[in-house]
């Protein structure tokens, strides 16, 4: 996690645990003892790619700072069902308020970082990259967009301040597109790059001749898509947009494109099922079924 996050990732922990918590864990608090200690492991259920556990592990420290934790799988790692992401102890109270809020963010996290991770297989060889785009969840970007990364993308900007990209309404409102650069680049800073989404190969040439930074293809059918990297010829990134998916991405890479974003990444993504289990009750589980197999057996032998 970059370390510019952490005061965001920190501010959205305690928006969880005052959401999850709120005045109490009163179903904890009416059946388990404050002194009783417990330990529990997170287990994958699921193939993919995890993402989270520095999050987890930071979600188990703000609920209780003498959590001891034991990582034995790292954030970006390809799991299989079995897998065993960190153990950690603790009083159980603690461990149980924090169940369910690292789950929500580590399952989530993971989802994205498998979904991404199948996107960048498909692109196996070739220089272009993945990115993702501001489809994301409210409240969940700096956590999404980790994850995009831990998969083997690459993030588009963060928000609105981190770059600038005129859209349709943008130019329209600006008078078109040579209005609109010239404008950004009088108010932005010069290390701040400008992108222009264009959706014709009109209105690439107009960039192109403005000097955009990067030229956005919106939604181009191949034909047109091939003549607009011809006319850029070099002159500015090119960023393939719109529509992309796991059918698409690589004819769209083959193209010569740069950089390929996809809403995809995050909005259409799953999640990878994770559960954090308490030991104890895992050792009555495994009992239980110990039994259940002797009992089978024994009535085969009769």
């Amino acid at each position: 996690m970059k370390p510019e996050y952490k005061p965001f990732v920190d501010e959205l922990i305690e928006l969880c645990i005052r959401e999850d918590i709120g005045d109490g864990d009163h179903t904890s608090l009416s059946c388990i003892p404050a002194d009783e200690h417990g330990r529990m492991r997170l287990l994958c259920k699921q193939e993919g790619t995890i993402a989270g556990i520095e999050i987890a592990q930071l979600v188990l420290q703000r609920l209780d700072p003498e959590m001891k934790f034991e990582q034995i799988l790292h954030d970006g790692d390809r799991v299989a069902p079995g897998d065993v992401a960190f153990y950690v102890s603790g009083r159980l109270r603690s461990l149980l308020q924090a169940e369910r809020i690292l789950l929500n963010i580590m399952q989530r996290m993971s989802g994205v970082a498998t979904q991404t991770a199948v996107y960048v297989k498909r692109l196996e060889g070739l220089r272009t990259k993945v990115l993702d785009t501001r489809k994301t969840t409210p409240g969940m970007r700096i956590f999404e967009k980790e994850a995009v990364r831990l998969g083997g993308g690459a993030n588009h900007r963060y928000n609105l301040s981190s770059a600038v990209m005129l859209k349709d309404n943008h130019i329209d409102a600006a008078g078109g597109i040579a209005q609109a650069v010239a404008a950004a680049r009088a108010h932005a800073s010069f290390t701040c790059t400008i992108e222009v989404e264009c959706e014709t190969l009109d209105m690439v040439r107009e960039a192109v001749d403005a000097g955009a930074d990067i030229i956005m293809l919106d939604n181009m059918d191949h034909d047109h898509m091939a003549r607009a990297i011809a006319l850029i010829d070099g002159r500015a990134v090119v960023e393939a947009s719109g529509n992309v998916d796991l059918d698409s991405i690589r004819e769209l890479a083959d193209l010569g494109v740069d950089v390929i974003s996809s809403g995809a990444l995050t909005h259409s993504a799953g999640i990878l099922d994770l559960s954090l289990k308490h030991l104890r009750m895992i050792e009555d589980e495994g009992v239980a079924a110990g039994a259940a197999d002797i009992a089978l057996h024994a009535g085969e032998d009769k």
